[in-house]
């Protein structure tokens, strides 16, 4: 058994949390309500400062160690994810037809995704270009004030 580690940190998103052990990072959840907190170990000490510079529009690509999906095809496709670039969006069937998927499942890893913002599923749309859904924070605004946010410092 290891030692969770957690942070919190304020964003113009809210409160995010980070958690994470001396290895990797297990979670990020944003609107976390806990007392704020730095961290203490490597990786959440860097998500920190990595998140940090991604809402200072400073960082395009995250550089973190993160719990790896539970099966070969699950990680496949979270690599695909993380593909889609800073400021860049496509459609869930435009993703999943370049990962050999169907939009059903990239649905579902995005919905899923213990990592929002490091793993960007909120690059990924609705067909027509429509928003769409995102689980994470206050949902579809949530996913608006990134995209936004990643166009402006583009």
């Amino acid at each position: 058994m290891y030692a969770r580690d957690y942070a919190l940190i304020a964003t113009p998103i809210g409160n995010i949390a980070i958690e994470g052990d001396d290895n990797q990072l297990v979670a990020i959840r944003i609107g976390d309500r806990r007392a704020a907190c730095p961290g203490t170990t490597a990786p959440v000490r860097a998500a920190v400062a990595q998140l940090s510079d991604y809402f200072s529009g400073n960082l395009k690509v995250f550089d973190l160690p993160i719990t790896p999906a539970s099966t070969p095809r699950g990680r496949q496709l979270r690599a695909g994810l993380i593909a889609t670039g800073y400021g860049e969006t496509q459609s869930y069937g435009e993703l999943a037809r370049r990962l050999d998927s169907g939009a059903r499942a990239v649905g579902q890893l995005c919905a899923r995704n213990p990592f929002p913002i490091i793993v960007p599923c909120h690059r990924i749309l609705a067909a027509g270009g429509a928003l769409g859904a995102y689980s994470a924070g206050d949902g579809p605004i949530t996913k608006k004030w990134l995209l936004d946010h990643e166009r402006r410092h583009r």
